[in-house]
């Protein structure tokens, strides 16, 4: 065979293969990989006063496959618990008072796939609602009724089945919210303040998703985690990353991730109604892109061992206390940690 023949045929089974996959993101791929690398000093803070640190914590589930971890510090003590409404797994780390030096250090191999969820029934399976009280509950800054309650009904009137209310409620968001690049971390998700100014970023993105789910009788949660880079060595440390996901009954949970449709949009200057925005909507309806790492889940986290301060609003971020004072989980340079993420 030619040269000319033989590019041709290769043209030709990239040309099939490239129809064959779903519709969506320039970055979607089946598979994605990274060592994890989260390192902490807290050496600089006070050494008179007792040091603790809780970190979320990675586990393998279907999605996702962790290896090769190894924790390594000068602590005094260290221990993997969860906490006791989410299971939501946490690595714990103490230093006594009078320790100068605080360091730990957190390693883990990460293989997570794509997920994909597109062949949905045509109705609703049975279900018992008291299996999934949990994710139809309002949170301290999520609520379920009054004006969320209000709005949820409008979205969905005339909308009988789970899969008809998930999905206008996921239209709605992708259509009425959008991101707020100078919002700080990934957003409070105050819901009742993000609908009169509905911009913010993932977190606040997807718990006006969750709320507006629940509000309408359809579990759902939010999902914590991390992305992952993809050159050979990225600083991943601001790099925390919120998705969702509904329960359909009779089917299981959906992947939803409309934050990352609005991201793609501002980063690639696109309007609702351009065909990449569609691509998009389509793609993170039923899907997640393998560029990122689970880590936890919950809202109004009670931490274990206990925390001195107020329940987590969510725990995407580590959480220290030194004597009981609460460092600020979204200043990585005074609270002092580094996370790193490398091929």
């Amino acid at each position: 065979m030619g040269k000319k023949c033989f590019s041709v045929v290769l043209f030709f089974l990239w040309l099939a293969f490239s129809l064959l996959r779903p519709a969506g993101p320039a970055h979607a791929a089946g598979r994605a990989s990274g060592t994890m690398v989260m390192e902490f000093d807290l050496s600089s803070h006070d050494p008179d006063k007792e040091a603790r640190l809780w970190i979320p914590y990675p586990l393998s589930d279907a999605n996702q496959l962790i290896t090769d971890i190894s924790v390594t510090g000068d602590y005094a003590e260290a221990a993997v618990y969860s906490d006791r409404v989410y299971s939501t797994p946490m690595l714990y780390a103490r230093w006594p008072k009078g320790v100068r030096s605080r360091k730990l250090v957190c390693r883990f191999r990460v293989l997570r796939n794509e997920v994909v969820k597109k062949a949905f029934p045509v109705r609703d399976g049975a279900w018992e609602r008291a299996d999934y009280e949990l994710y139809l509950q309002a949170s301290s800054r999520g609520p379920v009724d009054g004006e969320v309650g209000r709005l949820a009904a409008r979205i969905t009137a005339g909308k009988s089945r789970v899969y008809d209310k998930a999905r206008a409620i996921y239209d709605w968001v992708c259509e009425n919210m959008y991101r707020e690049p100078g919002t700080r971390g990934c957003g409070a998700g105050e819901v009742c303040a993000l609908l009169r100014k509905p911009g913010g970023k993932c977190t606040d993105i997807h718990s006006v998703f969750v709320a507006l789910c629940r509000a309408a009788g359809v579990p759902a949660r939010e999902i914590f985690g991390l992305r992952l880079g993809r050159k050979k060595v990225v600083d991943v440390t601001r790099w925390q990353h919120c998705w969702a996901e509904f329960f359909l009954p009779g089917y299981g949970w959906v992947p939803v991730d409309p934050a990352d449709v609005r991201k793609l949009m501002l980063k690639h200057h696109l309007k609702l109604d351009d065909p990449e925005t569609r691509k998009l909507r389509q793609y993170f309806w039923g899907a997640w892109d393998p560029y990122r790492v689970q880590l936890a889940v919950g809202r109004d986290l009670t931490l274990n061992p206990p925390q001195q301060g107020p329940a987590l609003n969510t725990f995407g971020y580590p959480y220290a206390e030194i004597g009981g004072r609460v460092l600020d989980g979204l200043d990585p340079d005074s609270f002092k940690y580094k996370i790193t993420c490398s091929q």
